[in-house]
């Protein structure tokens, strides 16, 4: 049985953002809490096996260390092209991609980490609907969040650029091997060799299949080419989510009027009310202008700077959390070579942190 993306993604957000929803069960997948608030996908009826950790028994050996490897890949016969360290580097791939709806405590700075990651991904599921951007902008940002996806996890260098785009297929670069057959190959050949394998795989061969399903529908997704997920909404929240889950409609709406957008961030900041999922939508919302707005166009954060001007402690909230809650935006002004202090409308609003980091 398929478990439904969107489904497990909003049970992954209401347990982590502590929303006190009643779980939707979606077999063959549930849930499960951890004592220190961590959470994990479990298969369904086993206590111990995770959507993660089934596989951790099959981690190919390192072939980086010890003796030359004389070894061949377990899918050598389907992949002549793989060798055992690109086998390593796709087991590496697959367990990043399968974490992808843990729930994990953190410390401030893995939280960031955390952040950006889930972020990246949700965002890579919405791009190839925008209709406001051009192809190569949408191609930039595919690229921009990938690199994130993968650098947040962390994973080493290796792994890290091992994967490019060619069309809409994420493949292993080095052997042109796309994902989403080898990671379909991987679970059909396990499926296949369960008796030979029975000491290492504690789940059955229907649950194997249930896993490959999941991994697909996140690496299709990651590609662009299951339906885009959205975040669910809340009481208070229309406004943010609204624009989250449909980006032309903040990009249009900037395009008419920006003060239209300020407004929806100003009425998030007047509206008292907090809890975890509310300050994630905003993070989300604000992330969004610095990905779809800033990143092609930086000076439109004077326009910001200025629209906030009469009220500076929101303004400095604003500024802060664009600077300090995601590092997406000082990638890209690497990139461009942007000095921030060439805008020094933006600086006087920093706060400690922000100073410490960008000054």
């Amino acid at each position: 049985m398929k478990a439904k993306l969107q489904t497990l993604y909003n049970d992954y957000l209401n347990i982590k953002w502590k929303r006190g929803l009643t779980p939707v069960h979606s077999e063959p997948f549930e849930y499960s809490l951890y004592e220190d608030d961590s959470a994990g996908l479990f298969l369904s009826g086993h206590s111990e096996e995770t959507f993660t950790n089934w596989m951790s028994e099959l981690r190919p050996e390192d072939p980086y260390y010890g003796s030359k490897p004389i070894g061949k890949p377990v899918l050598a016969e389907v992949f002549n092209q793989l060798d055992v360290y690109d086998e390593l580097v796709l087991y590496y791939l697959l367990f990043t991609l399968n974490t992808t709806l843990s729930i994990h405590t953190h410390n401030s700075y893995s939280a960031m980490n955390d952040f950006m990651k889930n972020y990246s991904f949700f965002q890579l599921a919405q791009l190839n609907g925008l209709s406001s951007l051009k192809d190569q902008q949408k191609r930039e940002l595919r690229d921009f969040f990938f690199f994130f996806y993968l650098y947040t996890h962390p994973v080493s260098e290796e792994t890290l650029y091992a994967c490019s785009f060619s069309g809409k297929d994420l493949i292993h670069t080095k052997t042109d091997i796309k994902l989403e057959h080898y990671f379909s190959a991987f679970h059909d050949y396990y499926i296949a060799k369960l008796d030979k394998y029975g000491e290492q795989i504690l789940i059955s061969q229907h649950e194997i299949q249930a896993c490959k399903h999941l991994t697909l529908e996140l690496i299709r997704t990651i590609e662009g080419k299951s339906p885009k997920l959205i975040m669910p909404m809340e009481e208070g929240l229309e406004a943010v989510v609204e624009l989250i889950n449909n980006v032309d409609q903040m990009l249009h709406m900037y395009a008419k009027n920006k003060t239209l957008l300020f407004d929806v961030m100003r009425n998030f900041l007047a509206d008292h009310r907090t809890s975890p999922y509310r300050n994630h939508c905003f993070t989300s919302l604000l992330q969004n202008y610095v990905s779809y707005i800033l990143y092609f166009n930086f000076d439109e954060i004077n326009a910001l700077v200025d629209d906030f001007r009469e009220t500076p402690v929101w303004c400095g909230i604003v500024i802060n959390k664009i600077f300090t809650d995601a590092i997406f935006i000082n990638k890209f002004m690497r990139q461009s070579t942007i000095n921030i202090t060439d805008y020094p409308n933006v600086v006087e609003f920093f706060d400690e942190e922000a100073r410490r980091f960008y000054l």
